[in-house]
């Protein structure tokens, strides 16, 4: 498929081997032709682990104090009436036990999130070949598994998201909008970095992130200064 007029405007005015600081990778960014709609940013990083190994496996969440600039869908599945009318109020769409079970395995995704109560992850054993490769299974790691589902809730509304390398050790996390103003943009990226260097496993040996850029959803990848942002986070 051919690049679109925008992409290769926003290419020809980067030097595809350079890496940027934060602020001027953001700048470059925000300079390329924009979209008709507002463009999610997303920083992509590759990192010096064994994906292959399970004690080398990075993931975590991180609270965005910008938030992505998304209103997310969340689905919450407790068995507890009283809970999930009170997710419901919190600011979840959906809200329930057997019946969301069924829709899910029936092939309904229409959610970004999904909460559980840890009584119903045996429940949701079986959708896992459903919610896996989409990344939505629950989990305690990344906070969606919890008793406190309102809680949960209103994390996720206040910009928690989690994040989870992928079999090829790259990591992608969204940090905001193009039309984010750069110091919003700026301070999402901090914090998503200082959680993915907490997130480093034991077991990882040598350089932990090898290389590091941001993009939008139309535009080509910036390439980030790696020990630039790794020392400003510290």
């Amino acid at each position: 498929m051919g690049r679109s007029k925008r992409y290769r405007q926003g290419e020809a005015s980067l030097d595809r081997g350079a890496t940027y600081s934060l602020a001027d990778a953001i700048g470059v960014l925000q300079s390329f032709p924009r979209a008709k709609f507002d463009e999610a940013v997303e920083m992509a990083f590759h990192v010096g682990v064994d994906p292959k190994k399970s004690d080398q496996m990075v993931r975590g969440t991180v609270a965005l104090p910008n938030g992505t600039g998304k209103v997310q869908k969340i689905a919450v599945i407790t068995r507890q009436e009283d809970k999930a009318k009170a997710a419901l109020e919190a600011g979840a769409s959906e809200a329930g036990h057997e019946e969301l079970i069924q829709r899910i395995s029936k092939g309904w995704l229409g959610f970004d999130v999904l909460i559980a109560s840890p009584d119903v992850m045996r429940d949701l054993g079986r959708l896992g070949k459903i919610l896996g490769p989409k990344g939505l299974m629950p989990s305690p790691k990344t906070g969606t598994v919890s008793d406190d589902v309102v809680g949960a809730v209103e994390e996720v509304k206040r910009g928690k998201i989690g994040f989870k390398m992928d079999r090829n050790a790259n990591v992608h996390v969204p940090i905001g909008k193009i039309s984010f103003a750069k110091e919003s943009l700026m301070a999402n990226a901090e914090v998503v970095v200082a959680a993915l260097l907490r997130a480093k496993p034991a077991a990882a040996k040598g350089q932990y992130i090898r290389s590091a850029t941001i993009t939008s959803t139309m535009g080509p990848g910036v390439g980030i200064e790696v020990k630039e942002i790794v020392a400003s986070v510290k």
